[in-house]
């Protein structure tokens, strides 16, 4: 088994020996499943998706009802006290 010495970030590292001391497992143990897991599930690189939003009709609103003035239409659908 090679020998490698590897510096940690100090959370990284107070992470792990919290892990090993509530499994009771040895520190190199700890160190070297999380490092298989992670390798083994690498992170997602590369631009993200982009987000695309789909535009639906709603149909026709009620008679007497405008979307030209967004308050107006709300205190006729909800009522002057809804706020």
């Amino acid at each position: 088994m090679p020998r490698t010495t590897l510096t940690l970030d100090e959370d990284v590292a107070a992470k792990l020996r919290a892990v090993a001391r509530r499994s009771g497992r040895a520190f190199r143990d700890v160190v070297n499943e999380t490092l298989r897991v992670g390798l083994a599930h690498p992170a997602r690189g590369g631009r993200p998706t982009a987000f695309r939003v789909k535009a639906r009709d709603l149909g026709a609103l009620r008679p007497g009802l405008s979307l030209d003035n967004v308050a107006q239409l709300i205190e006729q659908t909800e009522g002057p006290l809804h706020r």
